[in-house]
């Protein structure tokens, strides 16, 4: 079965013609944004397909295949808005941030910890939990030097003293 990632949340109408708001803050807007693409809604994941797309203000607004009127499109408000994993096409070093949490942690050759988070606040930040503490590592090239998916771990090279 496809893994469904969330990528926003439909807040309201936008004129007569059937476009939607939606607030996102999906790290690849440039990806899933994009005419053409499935978009699955709510909880049944009804699909639609995206017919135009455009960033206004805070949100991004897109019209769907099918849909031309408001009142088509009223009854969609507060739904989520979702994709299928196998439809997001990541460039090589691209990483979902729930693909990083539960990576081992590699320091030196020797497992240190666990991703148990990632947290953006402005610069995105791995947070590694080792057997007594929890420690926060930018994640930026100078930290971390190799993400490996099919074997489960991250490797990391901190400043001195870090761990």
């Amino acid at each position: 079965m496809d893994d469904f990632i969330y990528i926003g949340k439909i807040v309201n109408t936008h004129g007569l013609k059937g476009e939607i708001r939606i607030l996102s803050d999906f790290e690849y807007k440039d990806k899933v944004f994009i005419k053409g693409m499935k978009f699955y809604l709510g909880r049944k994941k009804e699909e639609v397909i995206v017919n135009s797309y455009r960033h206004h203000k805070n949100f991004e607004m897109i019209t769907m295949e099918g849909y031309d009127d408001i009142n088509q499109v009223e009854r969609l408000k507060k739904l989520y808005v979702y994709i299928k994993k196998s439809d997001l096409k990541l460039d090589k070093g691209e990483y979902l941030d729930s693909d990083l949490i539960g990576l081992d942690v590699i320091i030196d050759g020797n497992i240190n910890g666990k991703v148990t988070d990632v947290r953006t606040s402005g610069t995105k930040i791995l947070v590694i939990t080792t057997n007594d503490k929890e420690i926060l590592i930018p994640y930026v090239d100078e930290f971390v030097k190799e993400i490996n998916l099919n074997d489960n771990y991250i490797v990391i090279e901190p400043i001195k003293g870090m761990f």
